[in-house]
């Protein structure tokens, strides 16, 4: 069985995450389990994929496991340049709880008739030495909505308003099964099980 550290500190996206490799012979790890924080100076590129790759290599090398890391971020049309990359350390900031940031989010929002957005997230996987072993993106475009269509996940806030297209429902009242396929972090991490269902294969 081979290890995977999945590297984030957001309780709810490791549980995405982990759901969705849950059926590949990997060991997974989180961040928790090393006593590991990634520092936020980690988190300053200007791209989602700087961002991604430069969590991937810090956690790989300083835990000599191999490395998941994502970053994924929302571009809101009516908030053009706004958010992407400094989604939650937009507005009310990375401090505050969910619902603070979402209610000034929903608050900023309130009279913009356009309600149109993307969610992006850009995946790498890197090794102990700072090899890169696959990345790749997934994207998903949707609709904002004016209030919460299901009670807040921990971590991800906007889930509870943001509503792909052709979905009759937000991101967080999904099974997981139907978030897996629509959502960006689903398509971003299908991707990388197909990676690992291959390189475990030929090993």
């Amino acid at each position: 069985m081979k290890e995977l550290l999945i590297a984030t500190g957001n309780a709810g996206k490791f549980q995405e995450i982990s759901e969705m490799l849950q059926d590949l012979p990997l060991k997974l790890y989180s961040l928790k389990d090393f006593g590991l924080e990634i520092p936020d100076s980690i988190e300053d590129g200007n791209t989602y994929a700087e961002n991604s790759f430069k969590k991937a290599k810090y956690a790989a090398q300083k835990t000599g496991v191999a490395c998941l890391a994502d970053d994924s971020g929302i571009v809101v049309d009516a908030l053009k340049d706004e958010l992407g990359v400094r989604t939650r350390r937009w507005g009310a900031g990375p401090t505050v709880s969910d619902r603070e940031w979402l209610d000034y989010f929903l608050k900023r929002m309130e009279k913009e008739e356009n309600r149109a957005a993307k969610f992006i997230c850009h995946a790498y996987v890197v090794d102990p030495k700072g090899k890169v072993l696959y990345d790749g993106v997934g994207e998903t475009t949707g609709t904002l909505m004016h209030e919460l269509g299901a009670p807040i996940i921990p971590g991800l806030p906007l889930s509870s308003i943001f509503q792909a297209e052709n979905s009759e429902k937000v991101y967080a009242a999904l099974t997981t099964e139907e978030k897996n396929v629509i959502s960006h972090r689903g398509k971003a991490m299908m991707k990388v099980r197909d990676y690992f269902r291959e390189s475990l294969r030929s090993v």
